[in-house]
């Protein structure tokens, strides 16, 4: 639809530059929300690597945990916005106990743990 459309239809030119386009698109399938994870330059994956390189660990995310957020976002019906609230909520506890201990060197988040079902793999330095 263009403003012409809307001209034609009877509104004034003064009302339609007031508006909105709005055009109809299609919803994200799960694989294009674990790209949005993944590939951009500013990442929420990448970001919260960067947080954790600041205290020296290092972050890993399994495929079939991105997936489960996936899952979760497009349970929300919200798109790509409900990814970066799912992965703050899990990360939450995290960020905070990361940085309490210097033996830690990299943490996995699983699947198990956006389940609920588990821990993340939490590996010492050597």
């Amino acid at each position: 639809m263009t403003t012409e459309d809307i001209r034609k239809y009877g509104m004034i030119p003064e009302f339609v530059g007031r508006l909105p386009m709005i055009y109809t698109l299609e919803g994200l399938d799960k694989d294009m929300l674990v790209q949005i994870l993944k590939e951009p330059k500013n990442a929420i994956l990448k970001q919260y690597q960067k947080l954790l390189e600041l205290d020296e660990v290092k972050l890993c995310f399994d495929e079939d945990a991105l997936e489960m957020i996936a899952e979760k976002a497009m349970e929300r019906e919200t798109g790509a916005r409900a990814l970066r609230s799912i992965i703050d909520e899990f990360m939450l506890d995290i960020m905070y106990e990361i940085p309490k201990d210097d033996n830690i060197g990299s943490v996995t988040i699983t699947k198990a743990y956006i389940e609920g079902k588990g821990a993340p793999l939490i590996e010492l330095r050597a």
